[in-house]
């Protein structure tokens, strides 16, 4: 298994990318000092007596509550059990592996006052492959992800479930099998591990990262849709994007101008062709990935810092001694950034439904109807066009900002929050939606390039081709749709589509 080793502040995308996609995740033993040094300041500002927040106070409105010393392990204790009530489905466990990851990275900081210890168990849970089973819906996205990070934390302490190779285990049980005896959380530690932004912020980085296959996979299909069409690489010419000077769309241009390089589809109608200009769903290609490229490049760096910064409060500087709390639990820049995928997923869909309504109707296409050779007696496309319409407008729905909504909580102490946890968690659906309409897109660009024979494409969108065509053949009469489309989606979902082509993505 690869292993990303992660120190204070520098991990990028790639590594997240990485943990996402399997590897092990442990801290540099480099950032060992600063962590040890952040425990010792907690021991010297609790032998100094004065009230220090969520060391020895109560937690949100009950911060003027003062906690006696012989009563702070139960203190962070209670705070895991009572913060620890979420509902709804589990995360899913690469989504909660990579929460546990960034959580080690921002105790790489020495800024949390927890001890070695507990960094080690969070390490080892991770490397044996004990995954806390987190109800994913609960976390308004500010005063940190608390209900879903308590559960992370109870499992550290032997409560709650804990996910061993894919079945529930209770977590005592779980952990006395793996020989990891449960955690007693010293001051502060109960807080440290549920105070943050790593659940919002790993489900954003999932979305992203889905949503980086998703362009480069549309990227592809829409090339094909264009052959299949007919269409003009001519709009991809790298003089227009020049004159616009945006970064995506110069990138977007001459991705797709390459993916039509060499076609004898494209050079059989450079001449003579009466239509004048395409569509606007092949033709403004560039200009809509393009846009859609940079907000995702956006909301990557934003989410790069995030991941390698520290969200807790209060904050332990060990060099003055000091606990200084503050609101970067406030997970806005994390809401903004889930916002920005949700409109670029959406997006992706979106222009490829357009292409296959394009491909299916002969008025436009050139094409069979609906993509048959014998319509009437059969449908051919008609209805996995309409699935892919219905799926866009889901996805438009959920595409609503997360981030412009805020409730009050904890008696109105925490009265404005950022809604980024379920702006994040949306993106995985979206996603899937988003992944199950460039498969019908693929399904029907394949379709429509073979009623071209013996045309042939470019080498890079006749491989795409190939892939699909292995697993499943031209339709010449209608057959049971449904495991084409399982077989295309799966096809774009594990990355075989968008590994044909050097395409542009984050970095």
């Amino acid at each position: 298994m690869t292993e990303i080793i992660l120190n204070a502040g520098n991990a990028s995308l790639a590594d997240w990318r990485a943990i996402y996609r399997g590897a092990n995740a442990r801290l540099d033993p480099a950032t060992a000092p600063a962590i040890a040094a952040s425990a010792a300041a907690i021991e010297r500002i609790l032998a100094r007596g004065a009230p220090v927040y969520g060391i020895n106070t109560g937690f949100g409105k009950l911060a003027s509550v003062r906690i006696e010393s012989d009563d702070l392990a139960t203190l962070q204790r209670n705070i895991v059990l009572s913060h620890a009530a979420g509902v709804g489905d589990p995360m899913p466990v690469p989504v909660a592996r990579l929460m546990m990851a960034l959580k080690l990275a921002s105790f790489a900081h020495g800024a949390s006052g927890v001890r070695p210890e507990t960094v080690a168990m969070l390490e080892t849970m991770l490397a044996r492959g004990l995954t806390p089973l987190i109800p994913a819906q609960g976390s308004v996205g500010a005063s940190g992800d608390l209900a879903p990070l308590a559960h992370m934390a109870a499992a550290m302490i032997g409560v709650g479930e804990i996910i061993v190779d894919g079945a529930r285990v209770p977590a005592d049980k779980a952990l006395a099998g793996a020989g990891i005896a449960p955690l007693a959380l010293g001051p502060k530690e109960g807080l440290a591990l549920l105070n943050g932004t790593q659940f919002s912020t790993a489900y954003a980085l999932a979305g992203l990262f889905e949503a980086e296959n998703l362009f480069r996979s549309a990227l592809i299909t829409g090339a094909l849709s264009t052959e299949a069409a007919k269409g003009s690489d001519a709009p991809f010419d790298p003089r227009i994007h020049q004159l616009r000077r945006h970064a995506g769309q110069i990138a977007v241009g001459d991705a797709l101008r390459g993916l039509m390089s060499g076609s004898a589809i494209r050079a059989s109608h450079l001449e003579g062709d009466a239509r004048v200009q395409d569509p606007y769903c092949l033709r403004c290609q560039p200009q809509v990935m393009g846009a859609v490229l940079d907000l995702l490049r956006q909301a990557g760096t934003t989410l790069a810092t995030e991941a390698n910064g520290v969200s807790d409060n209060p904050l332990i500087f060990a060099d003055t001694d000091e606990a200084l709390s503050g609101g970067n639990f406030h997970a806005e820049p994390v809401a903004f950034a889930a916002d920005m995928i949700a409109l670029a997923i959406c997006e992706i869909g979106s222009i490829a439904e357009r292409r296959i309504a394009m491909l299916v109707d002969p008025a436009l296409s050139g094409l069979p109807a609906f993509l048959t050779p014998h319509p009437g007696l059969n449908s051919g496309f008609m209805i996995p066009q309409v699935t892919a319409a219905a799926l866009v407008s889901e996805n438009k729905q959920r595409a609503y900002p997360a981030s412009v909504d805020s409730i009050p909580t904890s008696a109105n102490q925490e009265d404005h929050v950022s809604m980024a946890a379920h702006g994040a968690r949306r993106l995985m659906a979206m996603a899937e939606n988003a992944c199950n309409v460039i498969a019908i897109e693929y399904l029907a660009a394949a379709q429509g390039c073979d009623f071209h024979a013996p045309l042939q494409s470019s080498e890079p969108l006749e491989a795409a081709r190939a892939l699909l065509r292995a697993r499943v053949p031209t339709l010449q009469n209608d057959r049971h749709f449904h495991p084409d489309m399982m077989v295309a989606a799966t096809l774009v979902r594990d990355e075989h589509l968008n590994r044909l082509a050097n395409l542009p993505g984050l970095a």
